[in-house]
């Protein structure tokens, strides 16, 4: 089976390997092939401006890039156009793969003021972020429409993990702040992601159209803060005054997003997932221990 990593970087290429070491052969797409390691086949490509070459006996692709900038345009560049042109590469080689999984974000999803969100809440974005993967998700399953391809859209929250330590680095610097109101934060370690991506596209069992890529538990950001602090023996960050802004404090975390929602991880369960980290506690405790950096 063939693999097509299409933006193979830190996530794409995680994938990439675990795809290998189940006996797939990977082609990894990214702007500087000679970074990636052997067990995946490196071909340049820019996926934000032209189209590539498929290989013919392509049965899974994945889709996983990333913006250069935090501005419209460049999100518009890396998720819409990428998306477009992976599409269109599909076309051209007049092949179709088993699977196209896209990598979104909960970022789809607007405040729900703390409660619930899964697969059958609306997608209804405040930010130019959430509206461009929109987006994107609706050109793959335009452009699938009709073929025998499943397309999968993987709503990851936020990811942390081996050379994703802000939340760390923040508290260790004492530059964290814990939020004046409480809001939940949605994360996934970077390995459970990886090991995601891989699951829903070679599992026995069709898979749905859209999954929620969360951990088990939708901590409180001043809990995961105290928990760090406690963890490296640092002083507990600061709460932010109630009048220091729409996010108080939020902004310095990965995985919140605009404003408080609780993202719920049961579809993915249900397909019999296993997570290795299933909380934040264990994840951050590999992280802190040296752990979770291997690749298998």
């Amino acid at each position: 089976m063939t693999v097509l990593i299409a933006g193979c970087g830190d996530l794409g290429t995680e994938a990439g390997l675990r795809f290998a070491a189940a006996g797939h052969d990977v082609v990894g797409l990214r702007r500087s092939p000679e970074k990636l390691p052997p067990e995946i086949r490196g071909v340049y490509a820019d996926l934000s401006v032209s189209v590539p070459d498929l290989p013919a006996d392509v049965d899974i692709v994945v889709v996983s890039v990333a913006a250069d900038a935090s501005t419209e345009a460049a999100y518009r560049a890396a998720y819409l156009d990428g998306v477009r042109n992976v599409m269109d590469a599909i076309e051209r080689a007049d092949v179709e793969p088993r699977s196209v999984l896209f990598v979104s974000s909960t970022a789809v999803y607007k405040d729900s003021g703390g409660a619930v969100v899964d697969e059958s809440t609306p997608t209804e974005p405040t930010r130019f972020s959430g509206q461009v993967l929109v987006e994107a998700e609706e050109l793959l399953f335009a452009r699938t429409q009709g073929t025998r391809t499943q397309p999968i859209s993987l709503r990851l929250g936020g990811i942390y993990g081996p050379g994703r330590t802000r939340l760390i680095d923040q508290v260790r610097s004492g530059q964290a702040v814990i939020p004046a109101q409480p809001r939940h934060t949605n994360r996934i370690h970077r390995d459970d992601a990886a090991a995601l991506i891989v699951h829903l596209t070679t599992m026995e069992a069709a898979p749905e159209p859209v999954y929620v890529g969360v951990d088990d538990h939708a901590a409180e950001l001043g809990e995961v803060l105290r928990f760090l602090a406690a963890e490296m023996g640092c002083p507990e960050p600061s709460t932010a005054a109630p009048d220091s802004g729409p996010d108080g404090g939020l902004g310095a975390g990965p995985g919140t997003g605009p404003g408080d929602k609780r993202c719920s991880n049961k579809r993915v369960r249900s397909t019999g997932f296993e997570f290795t980290y299933p909380t934040y506690i264990e994840g951050y405790r590999a992280l802190l221990a040296g752990e979770g950096v291997r690749h298998p």
